[in-house]
Order: C-alpha cells, then sequence, then structure tokens
C-alpha cells in the first residue's frame, strides 16, 4: 500500500507550504486563518514536528481543502482515473492517537470522497468547527467496534451497521471508548465555503 507514513514529513512539510505560498500567504495569514499557531505552522513547514489529525483538520481547511484533498495533493496525484486500487490508497497516520485515515476515492475534482477509518482503542480526535465549514454533508457508517461521536452537547454512541449524519458545522469529536479497534467509513460531500 502506498503510503504517507514512510517519508510523511517532508513531502507533507513541503505540500503545506507550497498550499500557502501559492496563495500568497505569509506563516502569519495561515496561523490567523487555522487556529494554529505560527510557530507551530513553522515547525510543520520544516518537518521538525508531525501534524496531528486535529491540527492537519484546521490546515487544509484554512486552505479550502478536504483532508483527502490535501494527502491526494502530498502523492501527486491530479485526478482522472476512475479506479482507486487499494494498494495505491494514501494511508497516514496520526502520531498522537495511532488513528489511520485511507482516502479512498479516485483522487480528482469529483465533490464526493469516501474515507476509511481506523480509530484504536481509547482513541479521541477533536476537530473545530472550521475543519467542517466546506462540507455540505457528511456521513460515518461504522463497520466494525464501536464509535463514539461528539458534536457540541450531543454524544451519539455507534456500532456495526450504524451510519450517522452529522449535523451542521460545529466542534466536534471522534473517540473509541471501548477496548477493541474500531474501523468505520466516512462520505464527504464537499460544498460551499471553498478558498
Amino acid at each position: 500500500m502506498s503510503t504517507i507514513v514512510d517519508d510523511a514529513e517532508a513531502r507533507l512539510a513541503a505540500r503545506l507550504r507550497a498550499e500557502r505560498e501559492q496563495r500568497g500567504w505569509t506563516l502569519a495569514d495561515l496561523a490567523a486563518r487555522s487556529g494554529v499557531s505560527k510557530a507551530m505552522v513553522s515547525r510543520i513547514e520544516r518537518a521538525e514536528a508531525s501534524p496531528t489529525a486535529a491540527l492537519l483538520g484546521r490546515l487544509s481547511a484554512a486552505f479550502g481543502l478536504t483532508m483527502s484533498q490535501l494527502f491526494a495533493r502530498v502523492e501527486g496525484e491530479g485526478g482522472g482515473g476512475l479506479v482507486s486500487r487499494a494498494a495505491e490508497q494514501p494511508l497516514w497516520r496520526d502520531p498522537a492517537t495511532g488513528f489511520v485515515r485511507r482516502s479512498l476515492s479516485p483522487p480528482g475534482a469529483a465533490p464526493l470522497e469516501l474515507v476509511w477509518g481506523e480509530m484504536p482503542a481509547g482513541a479521541e480526535v477533536a476537530y473545530p468547527a472550521e475543519s467542517y465549514r466546506f462540507i455540505a454533508d457528511q456521513q460515518v457508517l461504522v463497520i466494525e467496534g464501536r464509535l463514539t461521536i461528539v458534536q457540541g452537547e450531543t454524544v451519539t454512541e455507534l456500532g456495526p451497521g450504524d451510519c450517522l449524519r452529522y449535523g451542521p458545522p460545529q466542534n466536534a469529536a471522534i473517540a473509541n471508548r471501548s477496548d477493541s479497534m474500531c474501523r468505520y467509513v466516512v462520505a464527504v460531500l464537499r460544498g460551499g465555503g471553498q478558498a
């Protein structure tokens, strides 16, 4: 399987810096738009820090990209194909939690994306509302294990076969509060608010 894990630091750092520079933004501009400190953005761009899923959510949202789009750009895939082979799907592991995300959809401009997630027992990833501002609709389907979705004050427990449609953008977290791995698929429909 093609992974971003292999030389993630350098490739992801270069892509983030390229996205910022293509927009003519300074480090301070990206920090202000993402809510990530200027010092942390600088460390990530120099591959001195491994960004967590939450940080990547903030940074990709600032660029008007989903994480899948960002990863496709890291992989250098511009799209065009109709098939995304399992062995070639970009994979990324959150250094803080062990959370794994794999882009299932063929890369390109299609507004619908499918993402595979694996959440280790006891792991939790928080996403600020800004991470969802360019998403028109998002649904999660649990394949195996248990998943807890927290959206604002609403807590939803999901088991195998359960599907949740996310509500309006708000601070959210996904967590595996069980003692075994949780595997799930997320369908993301991109919408308004793109930069």
